[in-house]
């Protein structure tokens, strides 16, 4: 049976649950942000930056910050969006035939006055991270309850612990169109990519990709997603980043499934995306 208690990750109030493998999780409030995930083995496959503020001050540098309703600056909002700098509320918890789940909504009432200015829609967001054997299940939904659709985007902006950069590829998407941090339109021609310099590429879906690093694997599926994306800042970038030092670099990757381009969601529509990592 699952076990689930209220735990602070710095100075944040957070959910921590242990699966009956003995499987963890640890989520914020703050964000409804994963913060660690640990293999029934014990390993943690999330990076966290030891330079990030851990308060709610600012959006958490690592684990998976969650994106909406914007991209980046792929809209006229705050950068990547106010889910990942709001407090979620948990709404749902347990576990069953081995499986353990958490999960969390948001809605306008959540979000800080300055926010619902920016962005006066009505929404409903609801995030549910499962345990399952030797995987972890992300369920993410955007449901528009108004009478006016609403234009979004999203993405889990996950980061793995891959220990060497230099011992670190991908596999599955050669021959895929990729726009790179140039926002040139390219195509990997390689079967596996490497990290030797600043990564920064929106490249179409493909329905599975796999991590490889010097201690691991990792198989990445995603549905309901348009791109993924896989960034890493590269040494200048890193060293110019106050929430993150500057060999921090050297330790993570993100590859998250996003849509990457404001859609508009219809008056009584709901997207749904689903993201799973098998160790």
């Amino acid at each position: 049976m699952a076990v689930i208690h209220m735990t602070e990750y710095g100075a944040l109030p957070a959910v921590h649950i242990t699966a009956d493998d003995g499987a963890q999780a640890t989520v914020s409030l703050f964000g409804a942000h994963l913060l660690s995930w640990k293999t029934a083995d014990g390993k943690e496959r999330l990076f966290v930056s030891a330079q990030t503020p851990l308060d709610g001050s600012k959006a958490i540098r690592g684990g998976v910050p969650v994106i909406f309703p914007q991209f980046n600056v792929r809209g006229p909002g705050l950068r990547h969006g106010f889910a990942r700098v709001s407090n979620w509320r948990l709404t749902g918890q347990g576990g069953e035939s081995g499986d353990a789940f958490l999960e969390f909504s948001l809605a306008p009432d959540d979000i800080a006055a300055e926010h619902a200015q920016a962005w006066p829609h009505d929404f409903a967001l609801t995030l549910r991270f499962t345990l399952r054997d030797n995987a972890l299940e992300m369920a993410y939904s955007a449901h528009n309850p108004g009478k006016q659709a609403y234009p979004f985007g999203v993405a889990l902006h996950t980061y793995y612990d891959v220990g060497r950069l230099d011992a670190t590829s991908i596999d599955g998407l050669r021959n895929q169109q990729f726009l790179d941090h140039h926002n040139q339109t390219r195509v990997q021609d390689t079967p596996l990519l490497h990290f030797t310099e600043k990564h920064d590429r929106m490249v179409e879906a493909t329905p599975s990709v796999t991590l490889n690093t010097a201690d691991a694997t990792l198989r990445l599926e995603q549905q309901g997603f348009q791109q993924w994306v896989v960034w890493n800042p590269g040494k200048e970038d890193a060293a110019a980043m106050v929430d993150l030092a500057d060999d921090e670099y050297l330790r993570f990757v993100c590859i998250e499934p996003a849509r990457i381009y404001q859609q508009p969601l219809e008056a009584g529509a709901t997207w749904t995306g689903k993201h799973r990592i098998i160790a």
